[in-house]
């Protein structure tokens, strides 16, 4: 029975048969191994390895993102009919307004008062949900420009949160079977409540769940009635 050393010096004889072209061939196969591994690299050379990952991995996501974008802003009714009304409204969309970026919270997107759409490329899973998350945005883009919002005033920041939710997509009941809450008895309206008070947790003035839930329930009826732009919900 073969012993290890006996099987090193075996390979080591292999190695040494073969070809120059054959060498090399094997010996980049070795070092690529050994990196995906991290073998052989001290700790710093480890640490730096994976931050160059995380911004390759990084880099392609925006890209992707960026490039979603891009065809969303040119081809996707939804986003082509918001386009319309935000210019009626004043509010140009171009893709400067619109940048991917990378967030540190639980969310899909946001909506700056100054009129930036934000796009996190890190927490966006196709172009379905991209679609849904621009639209979205838009919608809070549209109230601010023709309703006026207080964003510290939570029953108008609820508001503007039932209608995004409710109009944008965002509570299909595709989405919520995604999310793993499954429903058939006025799911919409469950999703859309539910949504609103989670993003109305962000407001500086929300103090708890509950008073999220209490400003969402306050106002729920006349806006989630309220489908402008739309006909009716989308």
């Amino acid at each position: 029975m073969a012993t290890p050393s006996d099987k090193k010096e075996a390979q080591q004889h292999e190695y040494q048969a073969l070809d120059a072209n054959d060498k090399g061939l094997f010996d980049n196969w070795v070092r690529a191994f050994k990196t995906n591994l991290g073998i052989g690299r001290t700790p710093a050379e480890k640490q730096q390895a994976r931050v160059r990952k995380q911004f390759e991995q990084d880099k392609r996501d925006c890209e992707r993102c960026e490039q979603t974008r891009d065809h969303l802003l040119k081809n996707s009714p939804m986003i082509l009919f918001m386009t319309e009304h935000l210019k009626d409204s004043g509010y140009t969309v171009t893709k400067e307004k619109m940048p991917c970026m990378k967030c540190s919270e639980m969310r899909s997107g946001g909506y700056a008062p100054n009129g930036t759409i934000q796009l996190c490329y890190n927490q966006l899973y196709g172009k379905g949900h991209t679609e849904t998350t621009m639209a979205h945005e838009m919608i809070h883009a549209y109230d601010q420009h023709n309703f006026n919002i207080k964003w510290l005033n939570l029953e108008h920041h609820a508001c503007t949160e039932i209608r995004a939710a409710s109009l944008s997509g965002d509570c299909t009941w595709f989405q919520e079977l995604m999310r793993g809450n499954i429903g058939f008895l006025k799911h919409h309206q469950v999703c859309v409540k539910r949504r609103a008070a989670l993003s109305l947790l962000g407001n500086p003035r929300c103090k708890s769940k509950k008073h999220a839930e209490a400003a969402v329930n306050k106002v729920f009826q006349s806006c989630f009635t309220d489908t402008r732009p739309f006909d009716e919900i989308y």
